[in-house]
């Protein structure tokens, strides 16, 4: 008699994080997977939609009654939650939120997406405060609270900035220099070497936690392929793509005038009302985020992470032979898909 194929709910899985997710668990054919969201023609819904066991179901996440009706006949549920769309309040009232539903509907795994608060882990020094991280681990801690000898398991993934991004928003800048066409990866990082991940692999690391529920339950599995120096990520570029390439370490001040934000003392948390004066701008976001990687605030522990995933990649240059990477734009973070 065949196992029953167990069903996945997929919150934000059509974002950055969650599509490599979806695409995990698709490879096996014992899941079946829902993903929730707002917008089921869009490319990235489409794109899941063709998967063998994937279904797109329509609704907004950020809703009670939506929730409700997602949750149920669920056995497992992966959810990653959108703080910088729809600020740190919501986010910690939404996870919260998320996982109370996904118990009272019998859900039996629930992974919660996370990111390192690096403002509590410096012991709350203001400089570090960054809202999208900081929500994050506010809920992981509220989960983690509830011990692990509860009706439902849970787990949580704590990530970290996608590789990826190297295509976006750390995308190298291309000027003449010297009558030299040149590839300038800048940043206000200093000699910072901050966890960064591959997101296929990210997806692998999902799809350990539902494979193995007996060791998965009750942890916080805190992924990455690196720690990754900018230096290190111009010198990689130039050995493999043979086109010259330099980092160049800036001010915040310096970043903040360049072209990736239209208005840098917006508000944070564009699905709300920028009159809740809980939300940060993306000045004051930005500064703890990269303060947070350039005092290299963040580690992890590589051995385990190659004992549960060995063929894993490992390094920013094997990233690089791997994808085929550039040096050029495309589109990564949802966030920029939906303000474009």
């Amino acid at each position: 008699m065949p196992i029953p194929k167990q069903v996945v709910l997929a919150i934000g899985g059509t974002g950055a994080q969650g599509m490599p997710v979806v695409k995990a668990l698709a490879k096996d054919s014992k899941y079946t997977i829902k993903v929730l969201t707002r917008t089921v023609t869009s490319s990235a819904a489409l794109e899941l939609a063709a998967l063998p066991g994937v279904t797109i179901i329509s609704g907004d996440g950020y809703d009670e009654a939506t929730l409700h009706s997602a949750f149920q006949n669920i056995d497992l549920a992966f959810v990653n939650t959108n703080g910088f769309a729809v600020g740190e309040k919501a986010e910690i009232y939404w996870g919260i939120r998320m996982f109370e539903i996904a118990a009272e509907h019998g859900v039996k795994h629930f992974v919660w997406a996370n990111l390192d608060s690096s403002y509590k882990l410096s012991g709350w020094k203001p400089q570090f405060r960054t809202g999208h991280f900081d929500s994050k681990t506010k809920v992981a801690d509220w989960i983690s609270a509830q011990g692990k000898d509860g009706p439902m398991k849970w787990s949580v993934l704590t990530s970290c900035m996608y590789l990826e991004m190297f295509s976006e928003l750390l995308a190298p800048f291309q000027e003449v220099i010297d009558g030299e066409k040149v590839f300038v990866f800048k940043a206000p990082v200093g000699n910072g070497t901050p966890p960064m991940i591959y997101l296929e692999d990210l997806g692998r690391y999902a799809k350990w936690l539902f494979d193995h529920p007996d060791r998965s339950n009750g942890i916080n599995l805190k992924i990455a392929t690196e720690q990754v120096g900018w230096a290190d990520v111009a010198k990689s570029f130039t050995e493999i793509t043979g086109k010259k390439a330099i980092f160049k370490d800036i001010t915040l001040e310096e970043y903040f005038a360049l072209p990736l934000f239209p208005n840098p003392d917006a508000k944070v948390g564009h699905s709300v009302g920028h009159d809740d004066t809980t939300l940060q701008s993306y000045r004051q976001n930005f500064s703890g985020f990269w303060n947070t990687w350039k005092a290299n605030v963040l580690v992890r522990d590589y051995a385990l992470l190659d004992e549960i995933l060995p063929t894993r990649v490992k390094s920013v240059g094997e990233w690089m032979k791997l994808t085929k990477y550039s040096g050029e734009r495309g589109s990564v973070l949802k966030d920029y898909r939906d303000t474009r």
